[in-house]
């Protein structure tokens, strides 16, 4: 297929019915409602299953259903209505169902405003449910990367039996940009669904529980260690990022991920001609958060800059992995601002002076 423009809400939702999705649960809210409205229309063409449900909570709770029948799920909503789902995201995660959730970013807290956001990266990453569970989550940079992550993250959700989280901020979801959308991806190989509640099992004389409800703690307790073993695969296998302009050592690396990695190259390119080289971390993976990135810097390296549309959410993350070796910095605006190049360029700049002193 060659690449067609689209909006960015519609190509994740073309993405979800090309990764094979089954079923699609959801609720109206700005700035995410392409994706339920083109999905409205596309899945029933494509004999699939379209319900608008009556609330976040509702939907959410329809995405544990048909998920415990070993159907591909998707839902989508955006930041206060992904805050809503937290109690059933925990129920799919303790019950070990897979299922897509698409987060299209705005300002918060609260209702907050509808313009891009990085707010929700502590929700994201973090999660509001209860107990110790595990989301994986990505954040891609561009419709294409967006589009091959939404795909392969059916196959992802189906190989670790989790919920998979894709956020992006407004602008990712109301931009247009060409996309293939049949571009070759790398997909988990699914295993056989022999858990899901078909009624097959009882055929056999067993039937299959879909429960997270364990009221033996000592069970309970196996259950999550079960659990996070899995959270370790994935911390081990899943970790994804891009390294850039590494090669000529620059003093500053940048952090960034999504639209503000897509401002920073900007600023990489103007520094770059006033002879000032500065690299990036590129998050592309979230959670689990991409340490490896950070273990094989140049030597040039003295301070890592963290770049968010946040006051500062994955600049905890990058704290944690960096354990005191590089000097760090940040810069980020908040409630739906999106910042300019030139004031990354600006905060280098201020950084560079301050390391001449």
């Amino acid at each position: 297929m060659a690449k067609v423009l689209m909006k960015g809400n519609e190509a994740m939702a073309l993405a979800a019915i090309k990764g094979g999705c089954d079923a699609f649960f959801g609720y109206p809210i700005t700035p995410q409602n392409e994706v339920p409205e083109y999905l409205s229309y596309h899945m029933e063409k494509n004999d699939r299953i379209f319900v608008q449900a009556e609330s976040e909570v509702a939907a959410i709770n329809m995405v544990y259903g048909a998920a415990g029948s070993g159907a591909r799920v998707l839902t989508s909503s955006s930041s206060p209505g992904i805050a809503l789902k937290q109690e059933g995201i925990s129920y799919l995660a303790g019950s070990e169902l897979p299922a897509v959730i698409i987060n299209v970013m705005r300002g918060g807290p609260g209702l907050g405003g509808i313009q891009p956001s990085q707010g929700d990266y502590n929700q994201i990453t973090r999660g509001g449910g209860n107990g110790d569970y595990q989301l994986l989550a990505y954040a891609p940079e561009t419709l294409q990367e967006t589009v091959n992550i939404v795909k392969r993250s059916f196959s992802l959700a189906d190989y670790y039996r989790n919920p998979v989280i894709i956020a992006v901020d407004g602008l990712i979801g109301q931009m247009m940009e060409p996309v293939d959308l049949d571009q070759k991806i790398e997909e988990k190989k699914s295993p056989a669904k022999d858990w899901a509640a078909t009624g097959e099992a009882a055929k056999r004389g067993k039937r299959n529980k879909i429960v997270s409800l364990h009221l033996d703690p000592y069970q309970l307790e196996k259950h999550n260690l079960k659990l996070k073993a899995k959270y370790d695969e994935m911390k081990e296998n899943e970790q994804q990022y891009e390294l850039i302009n590494m090669d000529h050592d620059p003093s500053i690396v940048f952090v960034a991920y999504g639209s503000m990695a897509r401002i920073a190259r900007s600023a990489i390119e103007a520094l770059k001609k006033e002879g000032i080289e500065v690299g990036m971390i590129r998050p592309i993976c979230v959670h689990p958060f991409p340490e490896k990135a950070f273990e094989t810097l140049p030597k040039s390296v003295t301070t890592l800059l963290t770049l968010e549309m946040s006051l500062g959410q994955m600049l905890q993350d990058v704290q944690i992995v960096n354990q005191g070796r590089y000097t760090l910095d940040f810069f980020g605006r908040a409630g739906g601002v999106v910042p300019e190049s030139e004031e990354i360029v600006e905060k280098v700049k201020t950084i560079m002076k301050g390391a001449a002193k």
